[in-house]
Protein backbone atom coordinates (compact mmCIF):
# COMPACT_ATOMS: atom_id res chain seq x y z
CA UNK A 1 0.00 0.00 0.00
CA UNK A 2 1.17 3.70 -1.18
CA UNK A 3 0.13 7.09 1.14
CA UNK A 4 0.47 10.13 -0.29
CA UNK A 5 -0.76 13.65 0.96
CA UNK A 6 -1.83 17.29 -0.43
CA UNK A 7 -2.11 20.28 2.31
CA UNK A 8 -5.79 22.05 0.76
CA UNK A 9 -7.65 25.35 2.41
CA UNK A 10 -8.57 23.40 5.73
CA UNK A 11 -7.70 20.20 5.77
CA UNK A 12 -4.80 17.65 4.71
CA UNK A 13 -6.14 14.99 2.69
CA UNK A 14 -4.31 11.32 2.79
CA UNK A 15 -4.46 9.09 -0.29
CA UNK A 16 -4.42 6.04 0.57
CA UNK A 17 -3.52 3.36 -2.22
CA UNK A 18 -3.71 -0.50 -2.43
CA UNK A 19 -5.40 -2.62 0.78
CA UNK A 20 -5.64 -1.49 4.31
CA UNK A 21 -4.94 -4.97 5.64
CA UNK A 22 -2.48 -5.93 9.24
CA UNK A 23 0.52 -5.48 6.79
CA UNK A 24 -0.42 -1.62 5.98
CA UNK A 25 -2.48 -0.32 8.85
CA UNK A 26 0.65 0.51 10.77
CA UNK A 27 1.99 2.33 7.99
CA UNK A 28 -0.82 4.46 7.78
CA UNK A 29 -0.99 5.05 11.59
CA UNK A 30 2.67 6.18 11.12
CA UNK A 31 1.97 8.25 8.02
CA UNK A 32 -1.17 10.11 9.24
CA UNK A 33 0.61 10.60 12.83
CA UNK A 34 3.55 12.36 10.24
CA UNK A 35 0.78 14.65 8.92
CA UNK A 36 -0.56 15.98 12.35
CA UNK A 37 2.97 16.39 13.63
CA UNK A 38 3.30 18.00 10.25
CA UNK A 39 0.43 20.79 11.54
CA UNK A 40 -2.55 19.48 9.39
CA UNK A 41 -4.91 17.84 12.39
CA UNK A 42 -7.61 17.75 9.88
CA UNK A 43 -8.01 14.95 7.77
CA UNK A 44 -9.43 13.19 4.97
CA UNK A 45 -8.62 9.75 4.10
CA UNK A 46 -9.62 9.25 0.71
CA UNK A 47 -9.93 5.58 -0.17
CA UNK A 48 -10.94 6.11 -3.52
CA UNK A 49 -8.28 3.56 -4.62
CA UNK A 50 -9.10 0.91 -1.44
CA UNK A 51 -10.95 -2.04 -2.90
CA UNK A 52 -10.52 -3.96 0.29
CA UNK A 53 -9.77 -3.54 4.61
CA UNK A 54 -9.67 -6.03 7.00
CA UNK A 55 -10.40 -5.12 10.57
CA UNK A 56 -6.50 -4.25 11.07
CA UNK A 57 -7.16 -1.53 8.59
CA UNK A 58 -10.61 -0.42 10.42
CA UNK A 59 -8.59 -0.11 13.89
CA UNK A 60 -6.04 1.90 11.59
CA UNK A 61 -8.25 4.35 11.00
CA UNK A 62 -9.99 4.22 14.44
CA UNK A 63 -6.33 4.79 15.95
CA UNK A 64 -6.05 8.16 13.35
CA UNK A 65 -9.50 9.26 14.14
CA UNK A 66 -8.30 9.64 17.81
CA UNK A 67 -4.98 11.51 17.08
CA UNK A 68 -6.32 13.67 15.15
CA UNK A 69 -9.00 14.79 18.14
CA UNK A 70 -6.60 14.63 20.29
CA UNK A 71 -4.67 17.47 18.15
CA UNK A 72 -7.22 19.45 18.42
CA UNK A 73 -8.60 18.57 14.91
CA UNK A 74 -11.25 15.59 12.99
CA UNK A 75 -10.71 12.64 10.24
CA UNK A 76 -12.67 11.68 8.66
CA UNK A 77 -13.19 9.46 5.28
CA UNK A 78 -13.81 9.74 1.63
CA UNK A 79 -14.46 7.74 -1.71
CA UNK A 80 -15.29 4.92 0.30
CA UNK A 81 -15.37 1.51 -1.79
CA UNK A 82 -18.18 -1.22 -1.54
CA UNK A 83 -16.39 -3.85 0.89
CA UNK A 84 -14.94 -1.08 2.68
CA UNK A 85 -18.41 0.27 3.12
CA UNK A 86 -19.37 -3.60 4.01
CA UNK A 87 -16.60 -3.71 7.11
CA UNK A 88 -17.42 -0.35 8.34
CA UNK A 89 -21.61 -1.58 8.27
CA UNK A 90 -21.06 -4.67 9.38
CA UNK A 91 -19.07 -3.12 12.71
CA UNK A 92 -21.30 -0.62 13.17
CA UNK A 93 -18.22 1.93 12.64
CA UNK A 94 -20.14 3.86 9.41
CA UNK A 95 -21.39 5.93 12.59
CA UNK A 96 -18.50 6.88 14.09
CA UNK A 97 -16.84 7.20 10.47
CA UNK A 98 -18.97 9.13 8.38
CA UNK A 99 -18.07 8.20 4.45
CA UNK A 100 -18.44 11.17 2.09
CA UNK A 101 -18.56 11.03 -1.73
CA UNK A 102 -15.47 13.09 -2.02
CA UNK A 103 -12.49 14.84 0.41
CA UNK A 104 -14.06 17.96 -0.89
CA UNK A 105 -17.48 16.88 0.36
CA UNK A 106 -16.22 16.05 3.85
CA UNK A 107 -15.14 19.19 5.35
CA UNK A 108 -17.16 21.45 3.11
CA UNK A 109 -19.90 22.37 5.94
CA UNK A 110 -17.60 23.15 8.72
Amino acid sequence: MEFSYEVKDSYAEVKADGRLNMVSAPKLREFVTDVIAGGSNRIVVNLENTAFMDSSGLGALIGCLKAARQAGGDLRIAAVQPQVKMVLQLTSMDKVLTAYGSAEEAFSND
